[in-house]
């Protein structure tokens, strides 16, 4: 076994341990989000308001689709982290290898499913007619190159459920720079507009992909596994189902609500989906701390349920919950008194309507943070500890809300209902995720087994 590159979190401070786990998948989460804005920061400044729009217009079918790639392989880690913790190799192994058989499966679905269905559900989101032509060519693009989402996303969790955030994260910066010079190569050179955007994050993603794959292969030789270990297993495959597809599931429900209000937005006109497609970017780079410390917890919640150490789980979320609480407070800050400034990355500063409609975007969503850093640190614990068909449900309350703030909201109050659609679908998150919690909690503490699951090293 690579000692070197594991990390065994079910021992030692719990608050030293998740920080080394969470400053690395920072950084790879806002190098993600960097080379994703740099997208957007090409084709606002490049190629006009309307390509920006046009982009931005798939946000929510593209997190909808890429959402439950990325769910389902952080679902199929998660029996990887609990087997790491009980230290069950064999059957670490046997988990890694048919969730590799999965992913190939899912891939070569969704790819044909979602190429075939882009256009139509273009239409029925009532893309506007001046943009929906860059919209199909960008989206399309993008889900072609689903399988390279499976294989980064897969072998990365895989890699971090070990305990090692840091390698996928250099990858990542590696494939940010490649993305970049690739954007400016095929916008500026070759003049392929929203396509060549496209183009260049799915080489990039495919790249940082197969260079975790060579890692792993290469570093780790506890994954090193017989024949036998490789074959697939029917009851193995249906318990990687039965988490992952939730997983996955609780994305795309989520995502749903998304779609809802794309629709509403776009019935605003391409002006305001422009203001919020550039609020939207500038929110998720801000909003990286808060996924990174969901991934933290779902490695650290695994890892310690497989071991039973229940005081361990609640030490963790103490601790990330502070952790959430303070940058939530440092980035309203932020974002109150620099957020008209940072909108200029993507629009020009003449553009005064929509600056002002991106600032409204900012701070809406920026006041509630605090019930977002809930709402991951929670909820990716829960999933981490097996209960992820919960978090599918916290995903119908996040959905819920959203769609009504598009359905009903939107048409009355127009574009600053908008700004405040996230915050309702956090709240109602938190308000089904914080009961939850305690509820298992409970329950557990009365299975034989976990009533005295270890100690904290301090």
């Amino acid at each position: 076994m690579a000692k070197s590159t594991t990390k065994d979190m079910t021992e030692g401070s719990p608050s030293r341990l998740m920080l080394g786990f969470f400053f690395p998948m920072l950084f790879g989460m806002l190098f993600q989000q960097f080379y994703n804005m740099m997208d957007t920061i090409i084709v606002g400044k490049y190629l006009g308001v309307q390509a920006l729009a046009a982009v931005g217009s798939t946000g929510s079918i593209n997190f909808m689709i890429i959402g439950f790639c990325m769910g389902v392989c952080n679902g199929f880690a998660i029996p990887v982290a609990q087997k790491f913790g009980e230290k069950n190799f064999p059957m670490l192994r046997r988990f890694v290898a048919n969730g590799a058989w999965l992913s190939l499966g899912f891939a070569a679905v969704m790819t044909v499913a979602v190429c075939v269905l882009c256009r139509p559900i273009l239409q029925w989101m009532n893309t506007p007619e001046d943009i929906i032509d860059g919209a199909y060519r960008y989206i399309f693009v993008i889900f072609l190159g689903i399988p390279a989402t499976y294989l980064y996303n897969m072998v990365s969790g895989i890699i971090r459920s070990l305990g090692d955030s840091r390698t996928p994260l250099i990858f990542l910066i590696l494939s940010s720079i490649l993305n970049i010079l690739l954007d400016l190569f095929m916008i500026l050179v070759l003049h392929m507009g929203e396509e060549g955007a496209a183009i260049a994050t799915v080489i990039s993603q495919a790249v940082s992909g197969i260079c975790c794959l060579i890692f792993m292969i290469k570093r780790f030789e506890l994954l090193h596994m017989t024949k036998e270990e490789a074959r697939p297993d029917r009851d193995i495959l249906l318990a990687l189902c039965n988490m992952g597809v939730p997983m996955g599931l609780q994305y795309s429900i989520t995502a749903i609500g998304s779609v809802v209000l794309q629709t509403a937005v776009n019935g605003l006109g391409s002006m305001a989906v422009a203001a919020v497609t550039a609020g939207t970017k500038i929110s998720m780079f801000f909003c990286c701390p808060f996924d990174a410390l969901g991934s933290t917890m779902a490695t650290y919640g695994g890892q310690n349920i497989g071991a039973r150490k229940l005081d361990r789980i609640s030490r963790g979320l103490k601790a990330a919950s502070v952790m959430g609480c303070v940058y939530a407070v440092f980035a309203l800050g932020v974002l109150f008194v620099f957020g008209r400034q940072i909108s200029l990355l993507f629009l020009d500063r003449g553009q005064t309507e929509i600056l002002g409609q991106v600032q409204m975007f900012l701070i809406g969503n920026s006041l509630f943070y605090i019930p977002l850093a809930f709402v991951n640190i929670v909820r990716f614990l829960i999933q981490g500890m097996g209960y992820s068909k919960l978090a599918v449900l916290a995903g119908v309350c996040e959905m819920a809300a959203r769609a009504f703030v598009g359905f009903c909201l939107v048409p009355v109050l127009g574009y600053a209902a908008v700004c405040f659609a996230s915050p309702a679908a956090w709240i109602a998150a938190d308000a089904f995720l914080i009961p939850s919690y305690i509820r298992i909690m409970k329950k557990l503490k009365t299975m034989p087994g976990y009533q005295n699951g270890g100690t904290v090293t301090s």
